[in-house]
């Protein structure tokens, strides 16, 4: 399949080519990161188990072509919290962490975008999203909610390289301060890597390459390390593991991504 355009980028940590016009709003102390709220819960629980999971499901098989590929390993960490760190290759990425912890509840670390739709906030909260704050004063609440995710024996998911590139098929630099969420719970981390290949059977006319979704052995915080260290190491182990799948299976340049000084 080859390349249907080029994209040209100058900076491969901070470009970013999501396709959207939102215009952010605040999240600071007062955004409600957990809502204790029963009767909220209820339909959030709803909403994601009967209504979102099914046509979840249906979209990534059908539109998507995903395939997961050692899937198995995520029951071994099932009785714990546990991390999932992906490449961000696709504004549908958010579907893969519930698609893949399931029936665990997968919480996804987001940009603040993800809950500045109008009317849609509390249905993208519903939904696991947890936004970053755009202040300060919310990072206590932020850490707070991950920490009870993790304790609540629940999926939080990561996208360390931050932007979307679509269909991008390598994987671009990432700090390893995204890591002091396992450090700070010592929940274990599983890395998740999708790759491109080419459709086939009765979807081998489809334009777009379907999605295959690799994943690791867990990874474990290293408590002999100082904090700073073991972030360290939970990043290069991550990050070794993302580059060598995408190197090895089969991973079509649907975009071409070109490298131009600014």
């Amino acid at each position: 399949m080859k390349s249907k355009r080029i994209v040209y980028y100058t900076d491969p940590i901070h470009d970013d080519f999501a396709a959207n016009q939102i215009k952010t709003k605040k999240v600071g102390e007062d955004f409600p990161f957990a809502n204790i709220n029963k009767l909220w819960n209820l339909f959030a629980f709803l909403l994601y188990y009967i209504v979102a999971i099914p046509i979840v499901w249906m979209i990534s098989k059908v539109y998507l072509g995903l395939k997961f590929e050692n899937r198995d390993v995520l029951k071994r960490v099932r009785g714990n919290g546990f991390f999932l760190y992906g490449n961000h290759t696709r504004e549908l990425d958010a579907f893969l962490p519930a698609l893949s912890a399931f029936p665990v509840k997968a919480y996804t670390i987001a940009h603040a975008d993800a809950v500045s739709i109008p009317y849609l906030k509390n249905i993208v909260l519903m939904l696991g999203a947890i936004p970053i704050p755009t202040e300060h004063a919310g990072m206590r609440k932020f850490l707070n909610t991950v920490h009870l995710r993790i304790c609540e024996k629940q999926c939080v998911a990561i996208f360390p390289e931050a932007h979307v590139w679509p269909f991008y098929t390598g994987i671009r630099p990432f700090p390893d301060t995204a890591f002091h969420y396992p450090v700070k719970t010592k929940a274990p981390v599983i890395a998740m890597v999708v790759t491109y290949r080419k459709r086939r059977g009765l979807f081998r006319f489809a334009k777009k390459p379907g999605m295959t979704v690799t994943f690791s052995e867990p990874f474990y915080v290293d408590d002999r390390l100082p904090s700073k260290g073991a972030q360290k190491k939970l990043r290069n182990q991550v990050y070794r593991f993302m580059t060598r799948i995408s190197s090895e299976k089969e991973n079509i340049e649907y975009i071409k991504y070109v490298y131009k000084a600014d």
